[in-house]
């Protein structure tokens, strides 16, 4: 019988230690250090293993033909549009998302769409009661669907249950952290368990065809809990976004295999579970404020869709040594570049100033391309100018500020055209792209500051950090000669 062969393995990233230590080399994380048991029932003494010998198998060439991976339709455009088309056979897709954003609710509405097709669907909890789910299906309208329900943690029970009869089409796991095996001696939701679990799931999913989602749990950075080796192990991973306090949910492709990895699809959750959103762009923007200063429309991509969000910027004086810049649904670096260009080459002064900057409707924006309408929107905060409410902005700016080009520039003027705007400010070199205007007025720029005076001549400046050192001045003087006359 082998020995018993005890390790330190972390919980957040999987690195094993031969000893205990209070913090862990690989990530960095403290007090994650748990002791398991990494011989395993499944282990082979080395004499064995040293006598074993290998099997041969077929080689092939590039130039062989292999048929198109059948794809199976969710019945929700916008899950579809994210996977790539459906889910293929036999692969095996990872879903994160921070806990009651609706990934149950989701998975739920897309299973119950896919068994009233005529398909054999298996959804298995390991949270919830089979009763719990069968609430969640009655409230969402979708009890009457013929999806195959079980509350079971055991991989073994599940693959044996699974492999008799008919493989499924789509089997879920609710969720991976809840599963465990025989094959080692570590409890549910460890490190060493999530690995072996999902690595026997995706054994049967490849020898089965029937196509895994695997719903994992989230750290309180947005990271999927667990050993980062089981993202590599899965065909995709798909990232559920959203505010609690917004009803707008963003799926986004984080890894995908077999499609495009910078795809969105955008729902909205209601009291009946969660509504496509087939234009975003009137979402983000049906609620807008037309005669607010520091607001600009941005134009942007997500995959191979335009979509159009409202910029938010506040700019307002500061009494403080450091001056604060708050950032939501943006990258706080590209914000300090941008607030740089703007001092160092258009002579608009923000030291005495606190920057406040918002993506309206729980939108997160990765692309250069928002640096135009950023700056726009924090000058016409500062001059108290408010922007034509019928323009759009992109485009990137160069830390020598120029106005660079960006892609798919006709596909935002049509989205822009479609929406009722009537004009864009757009870089100088994405007139000739090409592609057509949608009708719109092009307003191109070369440079920002041509950008900045054209809104600073339409309002007037905010006072800034003297100005405010003034007033209180004169307030504090007013005090002191109220005292004396009352003495």
């Amino acid at each position: 019988m082998a020995k018993a062969s005890l390790s330190f393995v972390c919980q957040n990233c999987g690195a094993a230690y031969n000893r205990w230590q209070g913090k862990c080399e690989a990530c960095g994380e403290w007090n994650t250090l748990s002791e398991e048991d990494v011989t395993g029932a499944a282990s082979v003494p080395a004499s064995i293993r040293s006598k074993r010998r290998g099997r041969q198998f077929q080689l092939e060439t590039l130039a062989g033909q292999s048929p198109d991976a059948p794809r199976l339709a969710s019945g929700l455009a916008e899950l579809d549009r994210v996977t790539g088309g459906g889910f293929v056979r036999g692969s095996v897709l990872l879903v994160g998302g921070d806990p009651g954003i609706g990934k149950s609710t989701l998975l739920t509405q897309a299973t119950s769409l896919m068994a009233k097709a005529g398909h054999r669907i298996v959804y298995i909890s390991g949270e919830e009661a089979v009763a719990q789910v069968r609430l969640r299906a009655a409230r969402l309208g979708l009890a009457n669907a013929p999806v195959q329900l079980a509350a079971e943690t055991s991989v073994e029970d599940i693959i044996a249950t699974l492999s008799d009869g008919k493989p499924p089409r789509l089997i879920v796991i609710d969720s991976i952290q809840t599963m465990w095996t025989d094959t080692v001696e570590s409890a549910p939701g460890t490190v060493t368990q999530v690995r072996a679990s999902a690595q026997a799931l995706i054994r049967f999913a490849k020898k089965s065809g029937a196509a895994i989602i695997l719903v994992g749990h989230v750290t309180k950075d947005g990271q999927i809990a667990g050993p980062r080796v089981v993202e590599h192990m899965v065909d995709a991973v798909l990232s559920f976004e959203g505010e609690g306090s917004q009803q707008f949910r963003i799926l986004r492709a984080v890894k995908n295999r077999f499609g495009p990895t910078d795809e969105i699809g955008v729902f909205e959750m209601t009291g009946l579970g969660l509504r496509e959103v087939s234009n975003p762009s009137e979402l983000f923007l049906s609620e807008r404020d037309l005669g607010s200063p520091g607001t600009a429309v941005f134009a942007g991509m997500e995959g191979t869709r335009p979509v159009l969000c409202e910029l938010q910027a506040l700019v307002v004086p500061t009494t403080l040594g450091t001056p604060r810049r708050a950032v939501v649904g943006w990258d706080s670096s590209r914000l300090s570049m941008v607030l740089a260009v703007l001092e160092a080459h258009c002579g608009v002064k923000l030291a005495g100033y606190d920057v406040y900057f918002n993506v309206a409707g729980g939108l997160r924006i990765n692309e250069p391309a928002a640096d135009l309408a950023a700056a726009a929107a924090l000058v016409s905060s500062l001059a108290n100018a408010p922007l034509p409410p019928d323009a759009v902005y992109f485009g990137e700016i160069s830390l020598s500020g120029a106005v660079r080009p960006v892609a798919q520039a006709a596909a935002r003027l049509k989205e822009a055209a479609k929406l009722g705007f009537a004009r864009a400010f757009l870089p100088e070199a994405a007139r000739g792209d090409g592609g057509s205007d949608g009708g719109l007025s092009l307003n191109t720029l070369g440079g920002l500051t041509a950008l900045v005076a054209d809104i600073a001549a339409r309002g007037t400046p905010k006072p800034g950090r003297d100005n405010v050192k003034s007033t209180n001045q004169e307030k504090n003087a007013a005090t002191a000669r109220f005292r004396r006359q009352e003495g």
